[in-house]
């Protein structure tokens, strides 16, 4: 049965040589047995560089510290940015690859859409482009060395590799021909020179004389703009087109009759008239000499 006293210590003068650790009492009835208490003589040395203490040793904390996997989630979201990084580096190489590459540079133009142009005339044109690489031309370059073709109003490309590039140019329509002196200006509906003639009977279009002068601008354009508006059967039927005012634009069919248009309002309801008049069958006993849509919804013949 253990003892129930307790140990007593009395106080008392520590002994010469007695370490720091030693009690400074003596237990009473002069008993042997002391407890005291005493740090290890390494624990509070600090480790000297180089001489790192060994973590992996039984009984060390360090080595004890557990390893946990890297959550699913976490690492799906690594791998798919690493593997998003690596495709975007090799399409900017590819990409980079196709935009300088000789091997698509241009060789061969191909054309149409052209009447009155030939493709000869395009391909010389756009002749700066041989041997820049395909995905650098645009429309808007093609179109720029094209500029000084007056007949073209417009084109598209389109790139067919390794070293092809057509070209669908679409021109300006002539609508009449001006007369200069014994010369004859083919015109557009804006009134731009596409080209010119000394035979004018050779194209089916009719002529705008201004009388042995300069026609002022405003009525030429209202000339134009009605003749623009005429489908290519009934345009190919005019002899002559001609204006006293804006408001008093006047055409002439080759067999001689006359077409009263007025202004160049409606233009659109007009020509749909006009077409549907001179498909009516001719009376003999009462020819058509005139036809007036100058009032569209109320045209008059005589």
């Amino acid at each position: 049965m253990p003892s129930p006293r307790r140990p007593r210590y009395n106080a008392g003068t520590r002994a010469p040589g007695a370490g720091p650790g030693a009690s400074s009492r003596q237990p009473e009835g002069g008993r042997s047995d002391v407890i005291s208490a005493s740090k290890s003589a390494d624990a509070g040395k600090t480790a000297a560089p180089g001489n790192t203490p060994d973590n992996s040793a039984p009984g060390n904390s360090l080595a004890n510290v557990l390893s946990f996997p890297e959550p699913r989630a976490r690492r799906r979201k690594r791998i798919l940015l690493g593997t998003a990084g690596i495709l975007a580096v090799l399409m900017t190489g590819i990409i980079a690859a196709a935009v300088y590459s000789p091997v698509l540079a241009l060789h061969t133009v191909t054309v149409d859409g052209t009447k009155m142009l030939s493709t000869e005339q395009i391909q010389a044109a756009l002749a700066p482009l041989q041997g820049k690489p395909l995905p650098q031309i645009s429309d808007a370059d093609v179109t720029a060395l094209l500029q000084p073709l007056v007949q073209v109003k417009a084109a598209t490309t389109q790139a067919r590799p390794p070293s092809g590039l057509h070209v669908h140019v679409t021109e300006r329509v002539p609508v009449a021909l001006v007369r200069q002196g014994t010369a004859f200006q083919l015109v557009d509906v804006d009134g731009i020179q596409l080209s010119t003639t000394t035979d004018p009977a050779s194209i089916p279009l009719p002529v705008i004389d201004g009388g042995g002068g300069t026609l002022p601008k405003d009525m030429f354009q209202a000339i134009t703009a009605v003749l623009g508006a005429l489908p290519a059967d009934i345009l190919a039927r005019l002899s002559d087109a001609s204006a006293k005012s804006v408001d008093a634009v006047e055409l002439q069919l080759v067999d001689g009759q006359t077409i009263v248009w007025g202004n160049a309002g409606e233009k659109e309801l007009k020509a749909r008239v006009l077409a549907a008049l001179l498909k009516v069958p001719a009376d003999p006993k009462n020819p058509v000499r005139t036809y007036d849509v100058s009032v569209p919804r109320h045209p008059v013949t005589r």
